[in-house]
């Protein structure tokens, strides 16, 4: 029983290398179009300054009402850092560079402990895939040509 289930965990861990590999192809062949590139920056930054995120910057101050433990918006200054880091010149390695120093930045050295840790890490994990989602949603809806 502990060979299967080593071997679902195997399965599962394969399974998501190959999604990786296949998005990091997309996303190359993505980065060396250089018009899709500057519409989907010119999209996102719309989106920013149409200020259409504050539904979702409003859900992340929600829990953290008491002025003391205030968190600051850390997925959103990821994400700003990595439209910053987007150009159609930029390799994908670079990119995830960006994102691998944030998350130093903001999630891995303040952790104190294993457990702070953790909890720290599924916090933003789940706030960040609430403003990817949210960011898609208008992308889908208001700027469809960010698309490509």
């Amino acid at each position: 029983s502990s060979s299967l289930t080593e071997a679902k965990e195997f399965v599962k861990r394969l399974r998501r290398q190959t999604d990786l590999c296949n998005m990091v192809k997309t996303v190359r062949a993505l980065l060396n179009n250089n018009s899709t590139v500057t519409v989907l920056r010119s999209g996102l930054h719309a989106i920013f300054n149409e200020k259409s995120l504050d539904v979702a910057k409003d859900l992340f101050q929600e829990k953290f009402r008491n002025p003391k433990k205030q968190q600051k918006n850390i997925q959103l200054k990821c994400l700003k850092n990595f439209i910053s880091s987007l150009t159609s010149s930029t390799d994908i390695r670079d990119l995830l560079s960006c994102l691998s120093s944030d998350l130093q930045t903001f999630v891995i050295k303040p952790s104190k402990n294993k457990e702070a840790f953790k909890e720290q890490a599924s916090d933003f994990m789940l706030k960040w895939n609430l403003l990817l989602s949210n960011v898609g949603k208008i992308l889908t809806i208001n700027r469809t040509d960010s698309f490509g």
